[in-house]
């Protein structure tokens, strides 16, 4: 009989096409993938992974065992969720991705929560940045993802997965205290009044520096990004210090240190946060529980 496991790594191989970075995603080493791979050669009788270049290639044997592998997992998961929804029990293991935001101003006072009402479920959160929860969702790496999209760059749900909308944010500039923008009459900004500033931002690649880029761009000018910085209070202190603007959403700001101040935009640029899930996972009263803790959190944010 196919052990269940080895097949779990094949399909994780497959996935990521190579033995390294399927060892990643499950934490252990590269040595022990390649001897659950070797043991499910022996249990198949053929060979199932070939060498090209710095990854690997799936024999047509493989290949069908991952089209099969896929189906059976799949089915474990929805059984399982409907087994505990009978159970109307909330147990077991929750895992949950998030954009770094929503990771430091949504999840803890929902992992709070979730820890005071259900003692017995234990929640693993994995923080990610350039590459979005939204994909791992999809599959099947992590039971609960934190989405946002913005209202210029609207997200597409792919088949299979649900959503639930957990708050709306919007998008503010930061200026040195001493700032022209900055006085005292100000309520807001214009983003035509700072197109020709210079700008502190997250990393290339990274879904507010990109943000900023399309939002200046699309009026027809060029951002002047002097500096990328990876956490918000950074830039806050850049900000501070004189080096720039930067534009951060609201969730992200926490306390604004003394000589900045912070004005909304106008037009208003606004994002949506979401809580997505897997469709086989959705009678699964530990997702539900965790989604209503997420909007709990999110109502007090």
């Amino acid at each position: 009989m196919l052990n269940l496991e080895r097949l779990r790594v094949l399909c994780l191989v497959a996935r990521y096409g190579s033995v390294g970075a399927a060892a990643d995603m499950l934490h252990v080493t590269t040595s022990s993938v390649s001897q659950q791979i070797a043991k499910l050669e022996r249990e198949t009788g053929t060979d199932l992974l070939l060498r090209h270049g710095r990854g690997v290639r799936l024999t047509a044997a493989a290949t069908l065992l991952v089209d099969h592998a896929e189906r059976i997992l799949s089915m474990m998961s929805e059984a399982e969720a409907h087994l505990h929804a009978q159970l109307g029990k909330v147990v077991g293991t929750l895992t949950v991705g998030a954009f770094p935001t929503a990771a430091r101003g949504l999840l803890p006072a929902a992992l709070r929560l979730l820890g005071e009402r259900h003692p017995s479920l234990v929640v693993r959160v994995e923080e990610m940045d350039f590459q979005s929860p939204l994909v791992r969702v999809g599959r099947g790496e992590l039971d609960l993802g934190l989405v946002q999209d913005w209202e210029n760059a609207p997200m597409t749900l792919p088949d299979g997965l649900h959503r639930a909308t957990l708050m709306a944010d919007v998008a503010e500039v930061a200026l040195p205290a001493d700032h022209p923008l900055a006085g005292p009459g100000r309520d807001w900004i214009a983003v035509d009044e700072v197109l020709g500033e210079r700008w502190i931002s997250r990393t290339v690649g990274s879904t507010c520096h990109d943000w900023l880029i399309h939002t200046l761009r699309a009026h027809d000018a060029q951002p002047r990004i002097e500096h990328t910085v990876i956490e918000y209070s950074t830039q806050l202190a850049m900000v501070a210090a004189g080096m720039g603007l930067a534009m951060v959403p609201r969730l992200g700001q926490g306390p604004v240190p003394a000589g900045v101040r912070v004005l909304p935009l106008r037009p208003v640029l606004g994002r949506s946060i979401y809580a997505v899930w897997r469709a086989d996972n959705a009678g699964r009263p530990a997702v539900r529980h965790a989604v209503a803790a997420l909007r709990a959190a999110a109502q007090s944010a």
